[in-house]
């Protein structure tokens, strides 16, 4: 069972601090969230039953790439998440020099969490179409996968049209983990079409299984081996706790083992000492 901790969680100014502490105490990635711009007036949830905005439009966000390379700078082994970036919203051209670079720079450590925005508000401040997202986020996934991996890339489609065009450096990893975010039919598709991992975020433990079940027949409907990597957050407490997880058909939970941030580095530490130390 893999272990993420959530940044988000923790001032930003403890993130560095956190990340190191994380890295110590067997943490196996760092994951912050992410949004280009708030709206003043939004509507909707991204949690199901919910119709209030989780998110006011005066909460600080910040660059996932820049704050990911300053975390990169300062470790050497624990993986860097993104949970998740709203790839749609950015040419594939931004997004993919970014992810190779902070590729390069860590060593191939990068998890790139994607999503296709539920904030409608956001892509009309972009001036996008809220209702082509999902094609839109398909496109620009494919562009990326070709920017890292093909010498020379000509694209023509929908929303992406250029000529040939070089990309140098490629990431260091052979193949840029994609994990996509969502519980839509489009995400599960996504997931299993294209994608590494899969984030649900509307899922409890007793309807996880089913689901992850569904994924991975279609992953083989489409031809392709193995299994998706599964990352739910959740709040466990003992070894026991990731058992269920384990058993519900996670791979990966991101957690925060502490109530505030002063409590942070402390609750990393302890949670490494009473809990990972003791996981398989």
């Amino acid at each position: 069972m893999k272990v993420g901790l959530q940044l988000q969680a923790v001032n930003p100014k403890f993130w560095v601090a956190a990340s190191q502490e994380a890295e110590r105490a067997g943490f196996e990635s760092v994951w912050v969230p992410e949004h280009l711009v708030l709206p003043v007036e939004m509507k909707g949830s991204p949690y199901a039953g919910h119709d209030d905005v989780p998110i006011p439009p005066s909460m600080p966000a910040y660059d996932v790439w820049v704050s990911l390379a300053m975390v990169a700078a300062s470790t050497s082994t624990i993986r860097l998440g993104t949970h998740v970036y709203n790839i749609g919203l950015r040419h594939p051209f931004v997004t993919a020099r970014a992810v190779a670079t902070l590729d390069v720079f860590s060593a191939g450590r990068v998890e790139f969490g994607i999503g296709a925005s539920w904030l409608k508000e956001e892509w009309g401040a972009t001036q996008l179409d809220f209702s082509t997202r999902g094609r839109r986020v398909d496109e620009a996934i494919d562009v990326c996968r070709r920017l890292w991996s093909e010498d020379v890339i000509e694209y023509h489609g929908e929303f992406f049209d250029f000529q040939p065009v070089m990309f140098n450096p490629k990431p260091v990893q052979e193949r840029i983990p994609i994990v996509v975010g969502g519980d839509s039919a489009a995400a599960m598709r996504r997931t299993a079409t294209v994608g590494d991992g899969w984030i649900p975020m509307n899922h409890s433990l007793d309807v996880l299984r089913p689901s992850v079940d569904r994924v991975n027949e279609m992953r083989a409907a489409a031809g392709r081996d193995g299994t998706t990597e599964v990352t739910i957050g959740g709040r466990v407490e003992t070894v026991d706790d990731f058992q269920r997880y384990r058993d519900a058909g996670a791979d990966r939970i991101i957690c925060r083992p502490f109530a505030s941030s002063r409590e942070a580095l402390e609750g990393i530490r302890r949670f490494g000492d009473v809990v990972l130390s003791k996981l398989d």
